[in-house]
């Protein structure tokens, strides 16, 4: 308008524009929303664990009758929306007494690690420890290491160290519908005459032959 020399109002004849949105600024959402904003953080102060739902219905029984689809942008753009915390389910499992072996080639011990290399490829690790000593038998890493593999490093191991009388690990070796359960073949690791002893700190251990 300056550089033309025209009005307001001529100027917005020539672009199709109100006038009244020339005069109008637009409100920032922060600003729009405020009062939602506000009577959201007072709940969540004081029920930081309830979802969306809760609030909604909470604040309806208050009476802010605020729309759900405003009150949900409002709750997302907080970064109010919480994972959904599901509760692993685990088999029943007998509790059995925790003791250090006394003497090698008792109890060895299996567990995995998972890492991140420097390009954002993970691997795991494939742990057997001696219980009696700590000594580490193997460590094998992959990319993916499935049960057939772990056959296969028992087996190794097996024949360097000779049987031993079970073996310990935690939920992470499944005991139905894998190769390390269902092929017992002689000569497999699972198949040596030991007890696979399945035993964490915070789970109930099973013991399966």
């Amino acid at each position: 308008m300056k550089d033309h020399g025209v009005s307001i109002s001529r100027a917005c004849t020539l672009v199709k524009l109100s006038r009244t949105a020339w005069y109008r600024r637009p409100a920032s959402n922060m600003e729009r929303d405020r009062s939602v904003i506000d009577v959201l953080n007072e709940i969540v102060a004081r029920r930081p664990r309830w979802g969306f739902w809760k609030l909604h219905d909470r604040l309806r029984l208050d009476g802010h009758c605020i729309n759900h689809k405003r009150l949900h942008r409002v709750y997302c753009a907080l970064g109010l929306n919480l994972p959904r915390r599901t509760k692993r389910r685990l088999p029943t499992r007998p509790r059995q007494p925790l003791r250090a072996p006394m003497a090698l080639n008792e109890t060895w011990a299996l567990d995995f690690m998972a890492d991140a290399l420097y390009g954002g490829r993970w691997f795991r690790t494939l742990n057997v420890i001696d219980e009696g000593n700590r000594q580490a038998l193997g460590i094998e890493v992959a990319t993916s290491i499935p049960s057939a593999r772990v056959i296969r490093v028992l087996d190794q191991l097996i024949e360097m160290h000779g049987k031993p009388k079970a073996l310990r690990a935690d939920n992470v070796l499944r005991t139905k519908s894998t190769p390390f359960t269902r092929n017992r073949h002689p000569g497999r690791a699972i198949d040596c005459d030991c007890t696979v002893d399945l035993r964490a700190s915070r789970v109930s251990p099973t013991v399966f032959r």
